[in-house]
């Protein structure tokens, strides 16, 4: 028996990451806030002949947290794929007085990683095999606010993890999606019209992409040759450059004022 713990597993990027996970014969640890949603998709996913184990947290709470990690790390119940996949849009200014938002952020998508990915690497190491999946963006290599220094430190902590645990069995993946149909944009009230359709990319098509690069040992994961080519040219092009792209992004993205 092999299991799979998936936060943020009852939607999006994560859900899919559950059904997959699920069709390739792991049972599942799904971490959520909701109870109801998460009742409802593990309903779905014991469909698909799984058991499904509901684990109600909300990482933004740290007790909730540390209670996840000693789940990672129960001897008597192993888990051998963890996907953090827990998190939310922010546009939130820099600037703002608003520190309380930012810090929210940092606990779900930072210090949550961190915790869980170290307890996760610890059992692991120890039984000499596992596979651990951070659900980064390709926004961390533009420059649009505390979203995208965020996901530029989930892509640098899982590079650095990955080098720490060489040779141990156990293997990081950081997967840089782009832009993908799931409710994540109208949650964080991003209007997405000015985007291009043949960026848009299916939880499905991407998920997919990630665990293959999984099965390959790859530690950074990115979907499809066009954001491949995509991501090239931000990492060898001027930073001036970049920054200019993230300006016309983070332009077109704003919601217009209601008069």
């Amino acid at each position: 028996m092999v299991v799979a713990l998936v936060t943020g597993g009852t939607s999006g990027i994560g859900a899919e990451f559950a059904r997959q996970l699920a069709h390739r014969g792991y049972d599942l640890v799904l971490v959520a806030r909701d109870e109801a949603r998460l009742a409802s998709t593990a309903d779905d996913l014991r469909g698909l002949g799984v058991s499904v184990e509901l684990f109600p947290a909300d990482l933004s709470q740290r007790a909730d947290v540390d209670r996840v990690a000693a789940r990672l790390e129960d001897p008597a119940r192993p888990i051998d794929f963890l996907v953090n996949n827990a998190g939310f849009g922010m546009h939130i200014p820099l600037t703002s007085h608003d520190v309380e938002g930012l810090d929210l952020g940092f606990e779900v998508m930072c210090r949550a990683v961190l915790v869980l990915s170290a307890a996760a690497a610890r059992s692991m190491r120890d039984r000499g095999e596992g596979r651990i999946v951070n659900v980064s963006s390709t926004a961390g290599l533009l420059a649009m606010g505390a979203y995208s220094a965020i996901k530029a430190w989930v892509t640098s902590f899982s590079e650095g993890l990955a080098v720490e645990l060489k040779g141990t069995g156990v293997t990081v993946t950081a997967v840089l999606p782009g832009w993908v149909r799931t409710e994540f944009h109208q949650r964080a009230a991003i209007r997405t019209s000015s985007i291009p359709n043949s960026l848009w990319l299916d939880a499905e098509q991407l998920v997919t992409a990630c665990l293959r690069d999984v099965d390959r040992g790859k530690v950074i994961s990115i979907p499809t040759i066009r954001y491949k080519v995509l991501v090239g040219l931000l990492r060898h092009a001027p930073k001036s450059a970049v920054r200019g792209v993230s300006a016309a992004i983070s332009s077109g993205r704003k919601k217009p004022v209601e008069a």
